[in-house]
C-alpha cells in the first residue's frame, strides 16, 4: 500500500516538471527571439550593410590608333608596367613611306611657292611699266602727238598686265593654300608614324591580353587593358539606407576571397544618380505600367587600410557596413 502511494507521488512530480519545463522553454526562446530582434533593430539603425557591393579600379583598355601588323610585343598576361613603357610596335614601313611622299610634295610645293612669288614680282614691274607708258600715251594723245594706234596698244598692254598680275597672285595664293594642306599632311603621317609604337599611359597590370606578336590589328580594336592598384569598392545601398549616409563615415570591409579578414574604410562620395537612372536605357516612368521599386544609390567606399600585401582586385564580391549613427 506504501509502495503505490509513493509510486503515485513520484509520478505526479514527474508529471509537474513536464509541465513546467513545457511553460519556460517557449517563454526563453521566446525572450531570446525577442532581444535578438531588439539587437537587430538598434543594429540597423546604427550600420547600414549590402552585399550588392564589389572592388572597382580604374582599369584602360588599350586600342591601336593605326591599323597593321604587330612586330614586336613586349608584355606578357599580368604584368607590371610603369607609365611610359613600349609594350607594342605595329610595323611603320607604310607610315614611314607615306611621311616620305609628303614631305617630298611640301618641299616641291615651297619650290613652286618661290617661283611664283618671283612671277608676281615679275608681274607686279610689268604692271608698273604698262600703267606708266598708257599715263604718257594717254597725255600724248590728247594733246595730238602720239597716234590712236599707239595710245590703243599702250592700253592694251596695261590690260593684259593687270590680268597678268591677277593671275600670278591667284597661283601664288593657291600654292599657299596647298602648302597648309600639305604641312598638315605630313603632321598627319608623323603622327600615325608615332601610334607605330603604344607606350602604357599609367602604372599598373596588363590584363585582358588577346594580341600576340603577328597579329594583324585594326583600329580600335581592343588588344589589352591596364589595371592600377589604386581600388576601392563600389557599394550599391537601397534608396531607404541611405537618408544619413555621408562622406567620412567609417566602414567595415569584408572580401569575400579573405573569409572573416575585415578591412577598414570610409564613405568617399554618393552618387549623384541611382543605378538605374545612370545606365544605358533609364527607365521612363510617366507610364501606365508604373511599378515602384526600391532604387539602388552607388556609393564610393575607399580603403584606409594598407591592402598592398592582398589580392584586391577589380570585380571581387565585398559586404561593406556603414556606421551612420555615433562616433
Amino acid at each position: 500500500m506504501e509502495e503505490n502511494i509513493a509510486e503515485v507521488i513520484k509520478e505526479e512530480d514527474t508529471r509537474h516538471i513536464f509541465e513546467k519545463k513545457r511553460v519556460i522553454v517557449p517563454l526563453i526562446t521566446a525572450v531570446i527571439l525577442l532581444v535578438l530582434g531588439l539587437i537587430v533593430s538598434v543594429n540597423s539603425i546604427f550600420y547600414k550593410s549590402t552585399d550588392d557591393a564589389f572592388v572597382d579600379g580604374h582599369i584602360i583598355t588599350v586600342a591601336p590608333r593605326v591599323s597593321g601588323p604587330v612586330i614586336k610585343l613586349n608584355i606578357e598576361d599580368n604584368q607590371e608596367v610603369k607609365k611610359g613603357d613600349l609594350l607594342l610596335e605595329i610595323d611603320p614601313k607604310d607610315y614611314e613611306t607615306k611621311l616620305k611622299q609628303s614631305k617630298a610634295k611640301l618641299e616641291e610645293a615651297r619650290a613652286a611657292l618661290v617661283s611664283a612669288g618671283n612671277q608676281v614680282e615679275k608681274s607686279f614691274s610689268e604692271l608698273d611699266f604698262a600703267r606708266n607708258d598708257y599715263n604718257r600715251y594717254s597725255q600724248m594723245y590728247e594733246k595730238g602727238i602720239a597716234s590712236t594706234q599707239d595710245y590703243d596698244s599702250s592700253k592694251t598692254k596695261l590690260t593684259a598686265a593687270k590680268s597678268e598680275n591677277k593671275s600670278a597672285q591667284a597661283r601664288y595664293d593657291e600654292l599657299t593654300a596647298s602648302i597648309k594642306k600639305l604641312e598638315a599632311e605630313v603632321e598627319e603621317n608623323e603622327l600615325n608614324l608615332s601610334y607605330t609604337k603604344i607606350y602604357a599611359s599609367q602604372d599598373g597590370k596588363i590584363t585582358h591580353r588577346t594580341v600576340e606578336q603577328g597579329n594583324y590589328v585594326q583600329i580600335a580594336q581592343p588588344l589589352f587593358a591596364i589595371a592600377k592598384d589604386d581600388v576601392w569598392v563600389v557599394a550599391n545601398f537601397k534608396e531607404t539606407q541611405v537618408a544619413n549616409m555621408k562622406k567620412g563615415q567609417s566602414v567595415k570591409i569584408k572580401i569575400d576571397a579573405y573569409g572573416h579578414k575585415v578591412f577598414n574604410g570610409k564613405v568617399d562620395s554618393l552618387q549623384m544618380a541611382s543605378g538605374a537612372k545612370a545606365s544605358l536605357f533609364p527607365p521612363e516612368n510617366a507610364v501606365g505600367s508604373y511599378v515602384k521599386i526600391v532604387q539602388r544609390i552607388p556609393v564610393k567606399i575607399i580603403f584606409t587600410d594598407d591592402i598592398s600585401g592582398y589580392n584586391v582586385i577589380p570585380g571581387m564580391s565585398v559586404v561593406p557596413t556603414v556606421k551612420v549613427r555615433g562616433k
